[in-house]
C-alpha cells in the first residue's frame, strides 16, 4: 500500500489516496475502540443504501491502525460553495436535501444519540447547576431513532464529475432525533464564521421539513455544551455562550 499522496489532514489523523482507495490512517495513541466504532458505524451505513464510500478493510500500518474505503473522486461541496458564491442558494438546497434523506433512514443498531449526549454533559467542566439543567433538558426531549451523522457540513460532502453525492466521515453516527442533528450542523457554519449560511441553513432546513425553528433551538444548549468537550480550546468559550443562550424554565 502506497501512502504517499495526503489528501487530508485532520487532528489526529492523515487520509492518503491509494489508487482507488482511500487509506485514513490514525495517530498512534488513538482509541483503538474509537477506530472501530468508525468501522462498524460506516459498515452500518452502507445497509441503509445511502451514497457512501464503502469500506475495504481494517487494517494496520507501521503499527498505527487504519480503515481503508473506496476513493471517491470529486469536490467537496464547501470547495463548490466557495469557487461559485451566486450558486451558494442552490448548493445549500442540495445539502439540505442530504440531510433529510439522511434522517429519513434507520439503523437500530447505532450507538444512542442521547446516550451519547448525556455522557458528554457529564464531561464538561460547566458547573453543576448547569449540568443538571442539560442532563433534565435532554431527558425532556421526544425519543426518535432516526439516523443522524453527527457532523454534518459541506465538507463531509463530495460532489461527483456526473452530480452524484457521496457523504463522507461517519465516526459520530449515532440514532436519535434528527432536530440535534440540525442544531450541531448549524453551530459548525457558526463555527466556521459562516453566520449568514447558518441562518440561510436554518430557515431553509425548518420549511422544508416543517420543523419549528424554536424546536431546534431547544437542543442547542445541549448540543454545545457536547460538542465543548472535544472542541478546540479557542471554541470553547464560544460554545459555553451557547449553552446560556436559552433561558432554563
Amino acid at each position: 500500500m502506497k501512502l504517499d499522496k495526503i489528501i487530508a489532514v485532520r487532528t489526529n489523523k492523515t487520509v492518503y489516496r491509494d489508487g482507488d482507495l482511500a487509506v485514513k490512517v490514525f495517530d498512534s495513541d488513538f482509541s483503538k475502540a474509537d477506530i472501530l466504532n468508525e468501522a462498524l458505524n460506516q459498515a452500518k451505513i452502507e445497509e441503509t443504501g445511502l451514497n457512501i464510500p464503502k469500506i475495504k478493510s481494517v487494517t494496520t500500518i507501521d503499527g498505527k491502525w487504519a480503515i481503508v474505503s473506496e476513493y471517491i473522486e470529486g469536490k467537496t461541496l464547501a470547495r463548490l460553495m466557495e469557487e461559485n458564491p451566486d450558486k451558494f442558494d442552490e448548493y445549500l438546497e442540495l445539502f439540505v436535501d442530504l440531510q433529510m434523506k439522511v434522517h429519513s433512514m434507520k439503523a437500530p443498531e447505532l450507538n444512542s444519540l442521547k446516550d451519547k449526549m448525556d455522557r458528554k454533559i457529564s464531561q464538561t467542566d460547566l458547573d453543576a447547576t448547569t449540568r443538571y439543567e442539560l442532563h433534565t433538558r435532554l431527558n425532556s426531549m421526544p425519543k426518535h431513532n432516526k439516523v443522524c451523522h453527527g457532523d454534518f457540513n459541506p465538507s463531509n460532502i463530495i460532489i461527483t464529475s456526473d452530480g452524484t453525492p457521496y457523504i463522507l466521515d461517519w465516526s459520530h453516527a449515532t440514532k436519535g432525533n434528527a432536530s440535534a442533528d440540525v442544531a450541531r450542523t448549524y453551530l459548525l457554519f457558526w463555527l466556521d464564521g459562516n453566520i449568514d449560511g447558518a441562518k440561510k441553513y436554518l430557515d431553509m432546513f425548518c420549511k422544508k421539513s416543517d420543523t419549528a425553528r424554536q424546536y431546534v433551538e431547544s437542543w442547542m444548549p445541549i448540543v454545545a455544551a457536547s460538542q465543548s468537550v472535544k472542541g478546540k480550546p479557542e471554541e470553547r468559550e464560544f460554545l459555553h455562550s451557547w449553552v446560556n443562550v436559552v433561558d432554563y424554565e
